[in-house]
């Protein structure tokens, strides 16, 4: 709980950003904290995300191969079975499995929407996922780099992650 009460404090601290900065291609990490999903998209292959300047999102982009993004549509992810068998998250056989599930997860376009809203008193960019109770809330490190706090309705814990820009692969 220390780690949650530390990244939320560095998150607290950071500016806000304009949901028109997030337009483009962002390479995600995991900033562990002891939530859940710590680990579990790093080892699905998760790459990060991408905005659009119609303010529609790509909310779970991964690596299908060396040099191709695969985005996911996360309404078929059963939310409360993922935090309940994390761990199971972080296998080989989830790799594996999800590797091979990917064709059929695939999106038939954007899955969530982006816009300004309040968090933690603080008007910033926020992504809100169409079909998933989740809203990634975002601050600004850098001109490069932003910090994300994934909340889920009905769990008050954040998952913390990092987001840099990078170029169109």
């Amino acid at each position: 709980m220390r780690d949650q009460q530390r990244a939320s404090e560095a998150f607290r601290r950071l500016p806000p950003i304009e949901p028109r900065e997030m337009v483009g291609l962002w390479k995600g990490q995991c900033i562990p904290t002891g939530h859940p999903f710590d680990g579990v998209l790093e080892n699905l292959g998760w790459f990060g995300k991408r905005f659009r300047p119609d303010m529609r999102a790509d909310a779970l982009l991964f690596r299908s191969d060396e040099h191709r993004l695969v985005a996911i549509d996360p309404r078929w992810i059963p939310l409360g079975l993922a935090l309940r068998f994390h761990e199971i998250g972080r296998t080989r056989a989830a790799r594996n499995l999800f590797s091979y599930l990917q064709r059929r997860l695939r999106a038939r376009g954007p899955v969530a929407s982006l816009k300004t809203m309040l968090f933690g008193g603080v008007d910033s960019a926020a992504m809100i996922y169409d079909d998933q109770p989740i809203i990634d809330h975002f601050r600004r490190i850098d001109q490069h780099w932003v910090m994300g706090a994934m909340t889920i309705s009905g769990d008050e814990r954040f998952y913390f992650f990092e987001l840099e820009r990078v170029d169109e692969p």
